[in-house]
């Protein structure tokens, strides 16, 4: 009887301390947006995470596209019910910024945590993105990439084009356009993402300005200025191409990928992150390099910029909550972490050790796609190339989508299109400057 009551208290012990193990572990919320191949990735991450220590647990919640996280996440805040950590694309950086109360910028959740942050080692022109112009960081780099082009070596070898030389500049390009159509080609080039490809990088990568006020990271009153004479020149000899077959159009986002990796279009300018899937998915002998420029631009090429997405920490957590999200950011910047995410997904390394390390262990030699990516980043940034930081940028891209739209059908000239677009946008930007003032 003494014995069996022995054997319950000891149960009962035991019991409890499992329970009170359990209780101890503080539960860490992740929201994002990463879906199929990559969505398991970030899943594998946290898991990653979880079986690393005992004290923390990262659940991944997928929430839908960038667009419907993003308000997802500011309704959640407003209920407040949010969750820890929110990934945002970069176009939603100055939302998430002015959102007053909504997040607690990375430098400080590392702060709160005793967490050392050196925030030199991550790559310039990825941490330049999310810095505040005081020096602070804000949110936490993650899936950063960057525009880059593919061109099928199979297609230029049929064609009669040496498929070891891709083209440099838009000049090379088209007459690298005109040798497929002539050679039976029914789709010579497209593109992914026009907006951040042929407005967006393209005035970082020839070193003119997108938006006054440094691109928008010297003050609110910053206006667009992408009408210039380069950018008007730019989307007329689009028009043109399109108009002499020489360029499909194929949608707003990167839908255009998929009639590269299947072979139907012989060059292609999108993401780097797009490399993965192309990879995977193309029959043929492809590469990858810089971005084209127009060879007679000062200053060009320059970098260009990032897009791909951050991760913000939400306001009004727990500092035991701050804590395990700060452990989540430390192990996520390890050299070993960031240098396999960079090699299996094609997204740029966001520190300089990971870089590095890839670097070191020859993977750029065996697989030159991803280097190119990097290679286009690691470069001095200037106010006109650091990156894109508006209010209401979101909204604006859906404008320049309309109207580029509108050029590639014929109902708009270039010039006016563009000068729609600006006008449309600043209207836009002033009234995010009154709200926020």
């Amino acid at each position: 009887m003494k014995f069996t009551t022995k054997l319950q208290l000891v149960s009962a012990a035991v019991c409890m301390g499992l329970a009170g193990s359990a209780h101890a572990v503080t539960e860490i919320s992740w929201w994002h947006s990463m879906t199929g191949a990559l969505g398991d990735r970030v899943t594998g991450l946290a898991d990653q995470f979880n079986k690393s220590q005992t004290e923390y647990r990262v659940t991944a919640v997928y929430k839908g596209s960038y667009d419907e996280a993003l308000a997802a996440g500011i309704a959640a805040f407003r209920a407040g019910n949010a969750p820890h950590i929110l990934q945002v694309f970069e176009v939603g950086t100055a939302t998430m910024m002015y959102s007053k109360g909504a997040i607690k910028p990375v430098s400080e959740v590392m702060k709160v945590a005793g967490e050392k942050f050196d925030t030199s080692g991550y790559v310039a022109a990825v941490a330049g993105y999310y810095t505040s112009p005081k020096g602070e960081m804000l949110s936490f780099p993650f899936n950063s990439s960057t525009t880059v082009f593919y061109y099928n070596k199979d297609m230029f070898a049929k064609a009669g084009m040496d498929p070891n030389k891709a083209p440099a500049t838009w000049q090379e390009v088209v007459a690298a356009a005109a040798r497929l159509k002539a050679n039976g080609e029914k789709c010579a080039y497209t593109t992914g993402w026009q907006t951040w490809v042929h407005l967006e990088s393209f005035s970082a990568w020839h070193n003119v300005e997108f938006a006054s006020k440094g691109n928008g990271f010297g003050g609110l009153d910053a206006r667009l200025k992408f009408n210039s004479p380069l950018h008007v020149k730019h989307i007329e000899n689009l028009e043109n191409w399109a108009k002499q077959g020489y360029f499909t159009y194929a949608g707003r986002k990167n839908e255009p990928e998929a009639k590269f990796y299947s072979g139907e279009c012989g060059m292609l300018t999108s993401s780097s992150s797009a490399y993965g899937n192309v990879a995977k998915n193309a029959k043929f002998k492809f590469a990858v390099s810089p971005m084209p420029y127009y060879s007679d631009v000062k200053g060009a090429p320059q970098n260009t910029i990032i897009g791909g997405a951050s991760l913000w920490a939400m306001n009004g957590k727990k500092t035991e909550e701050y804590k395990g999200v700060a452990k989540f950011y430390k192990f996520l910047s390890q050299a070993e972490v960031q240098a396999k995410w960079h090699q299996e997904t094609g997204y740029l390394p966001t520190t300089n050790a990971a870089y590095e390390l890839t670097k070191s262990s020859g993977f750029y030699e065996k697989t030159p796609g991803p280097g190119v990516a990097v290679q286009q980043m690691i470069v001095k940034t200037t106010d006109k190339s650091r990156g894109i930081r508006l209010g209401s940028f979101v909204q604006i891209r859906t404008i320049m989508d309309e109207e580029l739209e509108a050029v590639w059908s014929g109902k708009k000239p270039a010039k006016a299109a563009l000068d729609s677009a600006v006008a449309r946008g600043n209207e836009l930007l002033e009234r995010f400057e009154k709200a926020n003032k």
